[in-house]
């Protein structure tokens, strides 16, 4: 991400639209071609696919334990479909096409309805052909919100992404080619965050949900002009909040904050030579009524405690350029198999919990998903770590986690580098 920082990165504003759930309506999302300035205002701007006229899509914000009921037209001129991600829904709402639901053909709507369990942060994406509609613009915020609302003057969204493009804002689309899928996946050259809100005071005291939603590129964040604590990761409260310091998002994880304002907020990417800054958060003012108190934790989530595992499975990570040889017939593979087969990963007994050591006996990251559950990393002497949706395991290094299989259905488990998912690390798991 060189060449000027390809133009000076984007320190220019992009707030996200937003859409509140009303109790009694449906919300409506409409996946379309649009044209969005991506680049710095004054330069070209960029054919892309988004939601209700925009990319990223709106802000979906809803009310945990009530039903959230969405209406996906489909208006583009190939199907799609749309995951939740993070959620804890129902099988069949779940958005994945041949594991829970047939593709949204162009000019039909899908009615998705389900209730989520847990408040906290999550986001909206396609998942068909999602190494491409992903990164041509298909996502969105998804926030459900606390029962009761941590006492911040702000609650503001960053969600971070990047594009490969020409100067002229033009999308490179070569989103399967054999290199990047063999590599570390289809990067961007330009990368830049959109907010929620576009300034606040010095003094306030403010919630930052940052979610990564790029398709391949790993984020350390650095937040400048701010004090304060990491709260939640994946939407899930940490029991007791934690100084902040660099935050690294693999592709779909979500980190949130609460963090006190002293300057002008700024937040960047940490690169080879230097920072990259993906967005501003302009401080104008100072908040006078705002009397310094301690941060507390978010109410914590309601998840089933694990028990003693009855199964202990492997996942091994195998392929990719400079990996080994593998039996699968992909790039990539899980245990030698490569892409979904008719036989699950694993079948679990609703309720059962799982261990699963999480091997990656490749050259490259992974960040590895799990589709209707939250999970445990298992930290040093087992002891319980914490909760994740998506958790990264780095080139040659392995992960333990503990589940609790609840969720009745059929479930994806694979890379959420998309591009890795594409050339075949993907699998399932079967609750019964």
């Amino acid at each position: 991400m060189n060449r000027r920082q390809f133009l000076a990165s984007a320190s220019a504003l992009a707030l996200l639209p937003r859409q509140v759930m009303a109790a009694q309506d449906p919300l409506r999302l409409k996946a379309e071609a649009v044209v969005q300035q991506v680049l710095p205002e004054g330069d070209g701007m960029t054919a892309m696919l988004g939601f209700n006229g925009a990319m990223p899509g709106p802000e979906l914000r809803v009310r945990r334990a009530q039903r959230v009921t969405v209406e996906v037209e489909n208006g583009l001129d190939e199907g799609t479909a749309v995951h939740w991600h993070g959620i804890r829904l129902e099988n069949k709402m779940d958005g994945v096409p041949v594991l829970t639901q047939s593709l949204i053909d162009p000019g039909r709507t899908k009615t998705y309805s389900f209730v989520p369990p847990d408040a906290g942060t999550y986001w909206y994406h396609s998942h068909y052909i999602s190494n491409e509609q992903v990164a041509r613009g298909m996502m969105g915020p998804l926030i459900v919100e606390d029962d009761v609302p941590p006492d911040v003057d702000h609650d503001i969204t960053v969600l971070l992404s990047d594009w490969r493009m020409q100067e002229d804002g033009s999308l490179v689309e070569e989103y399967s080619d054999m290199h990047s899928v063999a590599h570390g996946g289809y990067m961007g050259n330009f990368a830049r965050g959109f907010l929620s809100k576009s300034t606040v005071q010095v003094g306030d005291r403010v919630r930052l949900r940052m979610i990564n939603a790029a398709t391949n590129r790993i984020f350390p964040v650095q937040v400048t002009g701010v004090s304060g604590s990491i709260m939640a990761y994946d939407g899930m409260a940490l029991a007791v909040p934690r100084p902040l310091t660099q935050v690294i998002l693999a592709p779909a994880q979500r980190a949130d904050l609460i963090v006190d304002v002293e300057a002008d907020v700024g937040f960047d990417m940490v690169i080879r030579d230097g920072l990259y800054r993906l967005a501003d958060l302009a401080a104008e003012g100072t908040n006078t009524d705002r009397m310094p108190s301690p941060i507390t934790a978010l109410s914590p989530p309601d998840l089933p405690i694990p028990d003693t595992p009855s199964q202990h499975l492997t996942l091994t990570m195998m392929g990719g350029a400079m990996g080994g040889r593998h039996d699968g017939d992909n790039i990539w593979a899980f245990n030698d198999v490569s892409d979904l087969q008719e036989e699950p990963f694993g079948t679990f007994q609703r309720g059962e919990t799982v261990r699963i050591t999480m091997v990656n006996d490749t050259s490259f990251p992974h960040g590895i998903h799990l589709h209707g559950h939250h999970f445990y990393e298992v930290g040093e002497g087992n002891a319980l770590g914490d909760l994740r949706d998506t958790t990264l395991v780095d080139a040659g290094a392995s992960r333990d986690i503990i589940c609790v299989f609840d969720n009745p259905g059929r479930w994806l488990l694979h890379c959420h580098m998309l591009s890795h998912a594409v050339g075949g690390m993907r699998t399932w798991v079967n609750v019964v």
